[in-house]
């Protein structure tokens, strides 16, 4: 098995280069899979012809994902490059699984609506920001005091998928629900400032550029966890963010009362925001800018789910 101190090191390249801690677990996981696939083999004694093996394996045996498949090679080719800096050359007869073609659920807007009457407090407004920002569920989770612009409504989503900073539109209809959030928030952190806490964790390499900074307010999560936990890597008592599972089960349970029986979740109000906009006719452009994308290719998705039946075409049962 993986010796612990090569999956320290791994965990500490990952860190260095401001990876999230989902996919630190996520690579972590994978490595680890691919050791034991080889009879516990350092990786160091192992290279492109096992690589290949065991990608080729996970999708011909474990008949795995696309995503999923990616996702591993991802996690094998940056322990090589980026912790044992040993170069991988070109993989040979690699055999991809099938990537299916799959149209979004999305939500009506009758449903969307029906979804966050069911919701309160916290998980209404960050439900609310997903389907009224476009943001992903991490980008509401890891929001910043100082992101939210309410004289120019909007939002600054910095680091997001791809390591990107964007801004996208902050609703006018949460302007007030979120600076009252805001206020209780705000006293949440001067009592553990005044208990000798009120730290957060800051991107990259800011702690030491800024000594203080974690306590300043503008850089406090908008929506923290209930508790305080240990960081046991600079042994500090620190507020994190709420997590992420708490508002995925908020929100299944919502959308189980709506009576909805569509395979909804957190990330369908992101689905339901791009098809929204551009049934109002917002130009594929814009909606492509505020999701974040790199390719317009992936924003057309949502053309395929607009309410224009087959291929934009009528029905002979509807002349």
């Amino acid at each position: 098995m993986a010796s612990s101190k090569l999956l320290d090191e791994i965990r500490n390249v990952l860190r260095v280069k401001n990876y999230s801690y989902s996919t630190e677990k996520t690579y972590i996981h994978w490595i680890k899979k691919f050791i034991l696939f080889h009879n516990k083999k350092h990786p160091l004694q192992m290279g492109e012809i096992e690589i290949s093996q065991y990608v080729n394996f996970l999708a011909i045996n474990q008949k795995v994902s696309a995503s999923t498949q990616n996702q591993a090679l991802c996690a094998l080719l940056f322990l090589y490059k980026k912790v044992l800096h040993k170069e991988i050359g070109r993989l040979k007869n690699l055999h991809w699984a099938k990537k299916p073609k799959k149209i979004p659920v999305v939500f009506t807007r009758e449903e969307a609506k029906k979804v966050l009457l069911h919701l309160q407090g916290k998980y209404w407004l960050v439900a609310s920001l997903l389907y009224g920002s476009g943001l992903r569920l991490m980008e509401a989770l890891t929001l910043r005091v100082k992101d939210l612009d309410f004289a120019y409504q909007r939002i600054s989503i910095h680091d997001g998928k791809g390591h990107k900073d964007r801004v996208s539109m902050l609703p006018a209809a949460l302007v007030a629900p979120l600076q009252r959030h805001l206020k209780c928030v705000k006293v949440i952190h001067d009592k553990d400032l005044k208990e000798g806490f009120g730290r957060v964790k800051l991107p990259k390499a800011l702690n030491r550029k800024y000594p203080n900074a974690d306590r300043e307010w503008g850089w406090q999560y908008v929506f923290p966890a209930t508790t305080r936990f240990f960081d046991p890597e600079d042994k500090i008592h620190r507020r994190h963010h709420l997590h992420d599972t708490a508002v995925q089960r908020a929100i299944r349970d919502a959308i189980r009362k709506a009576g909805i029986v569509k395979h909804g979740s957190s990330h369908t109000f992101r689905h339901s925001f791009a098809t929204h906009l551009l049934e109002r006719g917002y130009d594929i452009r814009t909606v492509q800018e505020l999701l974040g994308h790199n390719d317009v290719r992936t924003t057309m998705v949502y053309t395929h789910v607009l309410n224009r039946g087959g291929m934009g075409a009528t029905s002979p049962l509807d002349f």
